[in-house]
């Protein structure tokens, strides 16, 4: 009988090594190798009984375009975030914190589906067939046909699903409790994860149904398990959110079938997650206008502008080496910022403690935001409040000029909406529309603008 072969394989980033060590060299985690059977599952062992090939189809680039036909929700939200309705034969991935309301998601998802007919299965992994009907209780869902299944087994999974009438959509909750018999380690091991996956996409693509995958997100944020399985899905989304607060945040990073930049926004309440259908207003419903130090930027998310409220905190510091404190925001551009304000602009900030804070707890990736967050350092620092009717964005450059952004009609636009009347901006934005109410100054420095901020102030330290 033939030695099992044996490989180590780190449940962190997938690395495979042949013998066991106590770091990964690949992702530096301590104490994720273990030991695992190469020989079982997809790929592994000797290939026994080999078959021949089969010729496939060699097709042009050219021919006839369909579009990929979707299943609509109903809810707005997530039809923004999955590219305008989920695709039909497709893998979607969906991460987020323990706790943060995938589950209460999907059941909604799921309901809002049932009530439009669809066919629908929820594969609990992780929960008894008694916790998701206390889940659909609270939720004011379960009178909708929702089907319910309590099964880890894959092979299980798949059988079952093949003796019903082939569904519409399929949800598992979660991918690491999901084992196969294909392979002998344990649940929730890289192995177990990327053979479950795998059954599920091919599942997916024979039967053209929708398949949802849940994922547990690793202390970094990440989703746990293999980077492989990002891949091998046609979506990956991310349900973000803060503790404290009661909005979450659907995030796509990737999508084969739509743009991978949408956001859908959601408040949590007692009966589960409601949409939020203008998310400005939410990030700017408990504003201190008066307030030095808060500056409100203009942002896009995708299609979708946003506007949200910069803050901004510089005080002395009684401190050799002063603090700098970012939520919501890149803390390497801070320092960019603060470097490009003492270089070019004059503004001592070297023996000041800086925190910086995007309200409501979002956050912001683009560039764009540069503008609005020197303008609320400045301000902080003067003491002189920002007009309370102005939004600003721009990108600055290490040489302390300031770079247009796309898309600069869309942001005016959402401003102007909710009752804004000024924007600072950098000059030459090429979208700009020709009538508009909001007035406009165009800067093409940062001087420009630490110029305007401290001298609407009483004094400045600039």
């Amino acid at each position: 009988m033939a030695k099992a072969k044996l490989s180590f394989i780190c449940q962190s980033c997938g690395a495979v090594y042949t013998r066991w060590q106590g770091k990964c060299e690949s992702c530096g985690e301590w104490n994720t190798i273990v030991e695992e059977n190469a020989s079982g599952g997809i790929g592994g062992g000797p290939q026994r009984g080999r078959r021949k090939g089969t010729r496939s189809a060699l097709l042009p680039l050219s021919g006839e375009l369909e579009e990929a036909p979707r299943i609509i929700s109903g809810i707005d939200e997530l039809d923004r975030a999955t590219g305008g309705g989920i695709v039909r034969g497709s893998a979607l991935l969906i991460g987020g914190d323990p706790g943060i309301g995938k589950s209460t998601l999907l059941m909604q998802t799921a309901a809002a589906l049932s009530r439009r007919g669809h066919s629908v299965v929820y594969v609990s992994g992780e929960e008894a067939v008694a916790q998701v009907r206390l889940r659909a209780q609270r939720l004011n869902v379960a009178d909708t046909d929702v089907q319910l299944m309590a099964e880890t087994n894959v092979e299980d999974i798949l059988a079952t699903l093949a003796e019903a009438r082939r569904p519409d959509l399929v949800i598992i909750d979660s991918i690491q409790t999901l084992w196969s018999d294909l392979a002998e380690s344990a649940p929730g091991t890289v192995t177990q994860v990327r053979v479950g996956v795998q059954a599920m996409i091919r599942f997916a693509k024979a039967s053209g149904a929708a398949v949802i995958l849940v994922g547990h997100v690793t202390k970094e944020g990440q989703i746990a398990g293999p980077r492989v399985v990002e891949h091998m899905v046609d979506a990956v989304l991310y349900f973000e959110g803060e503790g404290g607060h009661h909005y979450r945040i659907l995030r796509t990073v990737k999508n084969r079938f739509g743009p991978t930049d949408e956001i859908g926004v959601f408040e949590m309440g007692d009966l589960g997650l409601r949409e939020v259908q203008n998310p400005s207003e939410l990030f700017l419903g408990e504003r201190n206008e008066k307030a030095a130090g808060a500056a409100v930027f203009a942002g896009m998310e995708g299609t979708r502008p946003v506007l949200v409220e910069i803050q901004a905190l510089v005080a002395p510091s009684a401190l050799g080496t002063p603090r700098r404190a970012v939520l919501g925001w890149d803390q390497p551009r801070l320092a960019m910022v603060l470097a490009v304000l003492e270089a070019h602009c004059g503004v001592r900030l070297g023996q000041h403690d800086v925190y910086l804070n995007v309200a409501g707890g979002f956050r912001i990736s683009e560039p764009a935001a540069d503008l609005a967050v020197a303008a609320a350092l400045v301000s902080s620092l003067s003491g002189a409040p920002l007009p309370a009717d102005c939004v600003y964005f721009g990108e600055i450059s290490l040489s302390g000029s300031v770079r247009p952004v796309g898309q600069a009609a869309q942001r005016l636009k959402e401003a102007e909406k909710l009752g804004f009347r000024q924007a600072v901006l950098p000059s030459g934005s090429a979208d700009l529309p020709r009538s508009r109410d909001v007035v406009t100054n165009e800067i093409e420095a940062l001087p420009d603008l630490v110029a305007r901020v401290a001298a609407g102030g009483n004094g400045s330290d600039a």
